[in-house]
């Protein structure tokens, strides 16, 4: 994949805390800190890296982009392989991660305003569920708790349940592809905290989104937006889960139009444009995502 150095979009440079993620996959990761740092916001990214990815391209194009990066040396990282074929993706494991440590975390950066939690193969401890401040917005990555893997067997999957770091989430994001048909919505709700929010997204279909209110479940449906031109499917579920954080930490990026559902739609216009170009040359700016997000409700309204 050929890589390029893009401008980023400065203007107006929002003054909220930063969006902290943490992955230790740079490919993977850098989705998610570019969607951040285009959309306006500051951002900065504890990566866990074995000796092949510390010399990632991915992570000086973050670091072109203004992402504060801090590496984290691992034994060994996750790698694994997807498989495209015609009954959907399947995926195999090389090697599986060790545990990124929570004191990897810089003391200078444990107040942030907002965390983005995604991880790729369960590599986050339980411990990562109290690093935030409390009074911090966190947004988890579900899928990434959800895999089981083992050195060459396909990746296993493994049943939603009660884990420390969702039970901490504010906004917890899962593909409906992440867990089996048999799950309802209203029981991956039961593992959040009151007021939590999942978003269960279904790619061009849109998707639900499910507030937990008194113990129960609040559904509604959130529409797509459409993209004329797909490329590349790559790093859409890291993108709209990114702009949707971005949103929720700094509702400035929305003129503050959380309630309406604009920071589903800056995600869903985010998520539609990456998929427009191919790799990490997708990712859009904050420019790119009004345009789109003024396409989406012209059309919705004729």
């Amino acid at each position: 994949m050929c890589l390029r150095q893009v401008g980023v979009n400065r203007e107006r440079p929002f003054g909220r805390d930063v969006i902290r993620i943490n992955l230790n996959s740079p490919a993977n990761l850098a989705f998610s800190a570019l969607t951040v740092a285009r959309l306006g916001l500051p951002a900065r990214a504890v990566i866990g890296v074995d000796a092949d990815a510390a010399t990632a391209p991915e992570l000086d194009l973050l670091r072109e982009a203004g992402v504060d990066v801090r590496l984290v040396p691992l034994r060994r990282g996750p790698v694994f392989e997807n498989l495209e074929r015609p009954d959907g993706r399947h995926q195999v494991v090389h090697q599986p991660s060790d545990p990124l440590p929570v004191d990897a975390v810089p003391e200078a950066w444990r107040s942030s305003d907002g965390w983005l939690l995604a991880p790729v193969a369960a590599e986050l401890p339980d411990e990562w569920a109290a690093a935030p401040d409390p009074a911090a917005f966190v947004a988890v990555g579900w899928q990434g708790l959800l895999r089981e893997l083992v050195a060459g067997q396909p990746v296993g999957q493994i049943a939603p349940g009660p884990h420390p770091i969702i039970a901490r989430a504010d906004v917890a994001a899962i593909s409906r592809e992440d867990v089996d048909r048999s799950v309802r919505v209203d029981d991956l709700v039961g593992y959040l905290h009151d007021g939590a929010v999942l978003v269960v997204t279904q790619g061009d279909q849109g998707g639900i989104v499910a507030e937990r209110v008194a113990g129960r479940a609040r559904l509604r449906h959130y529409p797509p937006v459409p993209s004329p031109s797909v490329v590349d499917t790559t790093g859409a579920g890291d993108t709209f889960l990114a702009a949707l954080t971005a949103a929720r930490v700094e509702p400035r990026l929305v003129g503050g139009r959380i309630g309406p559902g604009y920071d589903l739609l800056v995600a869903a216009a985010a998520a539609s444009l990456v998929l427009e170009g191919p790799g990490l040359d997708g990712v859009p700016d904050r420019d790119a995502v009004r345009d789109r997000m003024t396409a989406a409700r012209q059309a919705r309204l004729t």
